[in-house]
């Protein structure tokens, strides 16, 4: 395999699967920014522009069937215009997705094939302890590991009591305080990445993302923006997400603030969240117990005795029944598409019995 396709995380894998595209002629590439359909494709002699494939389009039900960044895809080459094709998708081990943002029932992929996800948080303002729980769902439930960073700790003076607090809402997952701001601020960020190995930041605005990559990169590489002083919130200073090569190695994505981060599909990244109310789950009276009005619950117990604390129990319900609402908006949907599509069939073959009968 070529140096420069493992230096953007491709594997013997990634190789087998792209096995039938290449005996079609097509060329691996990897997604690094996608704006207005037209996608920017790092390949193996270089970054090309492309769009998707008709046929790609047309068979796609939502979002998630296109292009990603972060996605590694099949190219049809074409020298004649300034574009070339989309003609495959290739799988995704790991997938950050979300709900579109409006009241649409859509999903949303932010990045594709990501081995670590940092959510970072910034310490120039109070803590927001359930945000971070909201963005580790996410994370966990895309299978990548799951990091909490807590960036601008030279404005803060406890740094040790940030970081417990948060580790609190972590659970297994690590906890590091840095300074983009200073000088080797962000080394410790630096046993996450490796030749291949692909990072990904999430989090609010003003945390301090872009600043954070700039660091690792060690050049200017994303615009960044200072925080506003009156309300102490960042601007979207990144307005796309784009996948950065690293030059010492690694590959790291960077995405725009959210400021909705709507659950999709996280049963598993809520269980991985809140360990300990799955750890209780095993006493209540029924299997299916949702913690919630059922009787006989062990984790509400817990809850009323002092073990678990509220707060923890109150943002785990909300997240469960933020789910609940997703779910059933994507059945209706579902339902919908399929009462559409048995309507198309039921014309298509009404008209070719009408073809034939003449």
């Amino acid at each position: 395999m070529p140096d420069s396709l493992l230096t953007l995380g491709w594997t013997e894998a990634r190789d087998r699967e792209f096995g039938p595209f290449r005996e079609k002629g097509l060329i691996p590439g990897r997604v690094s920014l996608e704006h207005n359909h037209v996608y920017r494709v790092m390949t193996e002699g270089g970054e090309v522009l492309a769009e998707a494939a008709g046929r790609i389009k047309y068979l796609a039900t939502g979002r998630r069937e296109l292009p990603a960044v972060g996605d590694w895809v099949a190219i049809k080459p074409d020298t004649s215009g300034p574009r070339q094709t989309i003609a495959g998708i290739l799988s995704r081990p790991t997938c950050f997705s979300r709900k579109a943002a409006g009241r649409g029932t859509e999903e949303q992929v932010i990045a594709a094939n990501v081995d670590v996800a940092l959510v970072v948080f910034a310490l120039d303002k109070p803590m927001n302890t359930r945000a971070i729980e909201r963005y580790l769902t996410v994370a966990a439930h895309s299978g990548a590991q799951c990091v909490v960073v807590l960036n601008k700790c030279d404005l803060v003076d406890d740094v040790a009591g940030a970081v417990a607090e948060v580790a609190v809402v972590a659970g297994q997952s690590p906890v590091h305080a840095v300074s983009a701001a200073s000088d080797g601020g962000v080394a410790v960020l630096e046993q996450y990445l490796a030749v291949g190995k692909t990072i990904a930041l999430l989090g609010p605005s003003g945390a301090g993302k872009s600043s954070i990559v700039n660091r690792l990169v060690g050049e200017d590489v994303l615009r960044t923006g200072d925080v506003r002083d009156w309300d102490q919130r960042g601007r979207h200073t990144s307005v796309h997400r784009q996948l950065v090569v690293r030059p010492k190695g690694g590959l790291i994505v960077d995405t725009p603030g959210m400021r909705e981060l709507q659950l999709w599909d996280a049963d598993d990244g809520v269980a991985e969240t809140f360990p300990e109310i799955e750890a209780l789950a095993p006493g209540c009276k029924f299997r299916d117990c949702g913690h919630d009005q059922e009787p006989g619950c062990a984790v509400k117990a817990a809850v009323a005795e002092g073990s678990l604390p509220a707060a923890r129990y109150d943002s785990y319900l909300t997240l469960r029944h933020e789910q609940a609402a997703t779910e059933k908006l994507r059945d209706a949907k579902a339902l919908l598409e399929e009462k559409r599509i048995t309507k198309v069939q039921h014309k298509a073959l009404r008209d070719l019995y009408k073809d034939r009968e003449r």
